[in-house]
């Protein structure tokens, strides 16, 4: 008998029929006090070797349906490794279908990223001497929201400040924030060892946690998409983004990286502040030389597909990336990876992946070194 679950950290799932193997329908969660929904995650008991169909009937009303188009489902069996399963968009569904080799198999949107590996991670981190762990505050659901601190401050070295999972589906992000902060705690690593004597970071690997743990696409405990809510963050709507934007204005910020996910387009790449009224041309040319410096160091990253700009329209300086680059005069960049796979460089078996995501985020350290021996604006 074929049992379908979503009970558990970042599960998201609602079970229309599950009687039948070959025709297994489903629906999508949508956040709390929010029509945002796109994320899934669930698990699949009592169904080895037998060809699953499975229909997730409100497709069709995700937010971002631009995103099914070319995307495949994750799937594990011990939530360790995830390879890509056939799936089609058709007539509003999304449809799964896979023959399982294990009686538990999980399907997911992308690679999850479990609290309880973040709280790994916190742990995992602050056993080095270079990093120090902050507890910002509690957030709606009471979670703690950590920030990593690596390295010393001093009066001589630049704040560069970088922050993931706004929108807690988008799992890539932290993926690549433990890339990142695996290098950059390296001891054998002189490329980190060097920007950490003319650097320091803070890091907020988990922007928000309620929703990840509640399995939300991209809002928080209350509904709110704190990618919107950085022009006047409220601490019983959006605690997360003040608390950030409290610590920004006591250590400064040089440069800001923001780590995001995109459900449509299929491969890596940087939105800058391009269209904001208020942006420098120095700050702009640093944002683009960035971005080539990235590109020479990873195939994995390109130039040519982006965001529009003026994308934003009105809400510009409600984001993130928009609003800390005003506040504080800096280069302010979101790096958006995909769900899908990165279509010029595809891989087969899994796709746009955690590791490639972390290998990304290693990355990051050269256009980072470069900007700061090039000297500050």
């Amino acid at each position: 008998m074929i049992n379908i679950s979503s009970g558990f950290d970042a599960g998201n799932i609602e079970v229309i029929s599950q009687a039948e193997a070959d025709d297994i329908q489903l629906r999508i969660r949508k956040d709390r006090n929010s029509d945002f929904f796109q994320w899934f995650h669930y698990r699949v008991q009592g169904a080895a070797d037998q060809p699953l169909r499975m229909r997730l009937t409100n497709a069709g009303e995700a937010a971002y349906v631009d995103g099914w188009p070319d995307y495949r489902a994750v799937a594990s069996y011990d939530r360790q490794h995830w390879f890509r399963v056939p799936t089609r968009y058709v007539d509003g569904e999304l449809v799964i279908e896979h023959r399982p080799e294990h009686n538990s198999v999980y399907y997911a949107y992308f690679a999850p990223y479990s609290f309880e590996r973040h709280l790994d991670l916190i742990g995992w981190a602050q056993q080095s001497p270079l990093c120090q762990v902050h507890t910002l505050g509690q957030t709606l659901d009471g979670h703690d929201l950590d920030l990593l601190q690596i390295g010393t401050p001093a009066d001589n070295k630049k704040a560069i400040w970088l922050i993931a999972r706004q929108h807690p589906g988008e799992t890539m992000a932290e993926w690549c924030a433990e890339g990142l902060l695996a290098r950059l705690l390296d001891p054998t690593d002189a490329l980190a060892g060097k920007l950490l004597e003319q650097a320091v970071f803070y890091l907020v690997p988990n922007m928000n946690p309620d929703g990840s743990v509640r399995g939300h696409l991209r809002t928080n405990a209350a509904g709110a998409n704190l990618n919107r809510e950085w022009l006047e963050p409220h601490a019983e709507r959006s605690p997360e983004v003040l608390l950030v934007r409290e610590r920004m204005r006591q250590t400064g910020v040089d440069l800001f990286l923001d780590l995001h996910g995109d459900e449509a387009l299929p491969c890596n790449f940087i939105a800058g502040q391009e269209g904001s009224p208020e942006v420098r041309d120095a700050v702009l040319q640093q944002e683009r030389q960035f971005q080539q410096d990235l590109r020479a160091v990873n195939p994995d990253f390109q130039l040519e597909r982006g965001y529009p700009v003026g994308k934003f329209g009105p809400e510009m300086m409600t984001i993130a990336g928009f609003w800390v680059g005003q506040a504080f005069d800096c280069p302010a960049m979101t790096l958006e990876m995909p769900f899908k796979d990165y279509d010029l460089r595809p891989d087969p078996e899994c796709g746009w992946s955690p590791e490639r995501s972390a290998k990304l985020g290693e990355s990051l350290l050269y256009p980072l070194s470069t900007w700061l021996d090039r000297g500050s604006l």
